[in-house]
C-alpha cells in the first residue's frame, strides 16, 4: 500500500468515527509526532560527552546488562 493510499483509508475511517475520545487520542498521538520532530541543540559539553561515550564504546569500556545488575546487587548487599 502506497503512502498516498494509507493517508486516503485513514481519512475515509477518521470521517466515520463517532467515538469523540477514539478522535481525541488520535489527534493526541499526531501531535505527540509533530512534537517528536523538535531539533536538540547539544552544549559543547553535550558533545564531548557523547564522543567520550562513543571511544569508551569502541574500546569495549563497558557493563553488560549482566555485569551492571551483577554490580548493583553487590553494592546493595553491602
Amino acid at each position: 500500500m502506497t503512502v498516498i493510499e494509507l493517508r486516503k483509508k485513514l481519512i475515509g475511517k477518521i470521517n466515520r468515527i463517532k467515538n469523540d475520545e477514539i478522535l481525541e487520542e488520535m489527534y493526541r498521538l499526531i501531535e505527540n509526532e509533530e512534537t517528536d520532530l523538535d531539533v536538540y541543540i547539544l552544549s559543547d559539553d553535550q558533545k564531548n560527552a557523547i564522543a567520550d561515550a562513543q571511544q569508551q564504546i569502541k574500546n569495549g569500556d563497558y557493563l553488560t546488562e549482566e555485569q551492571a545488575d551483577k554490580e548493583i546487587d553487590e553494592w546493595l548487599n553491602n
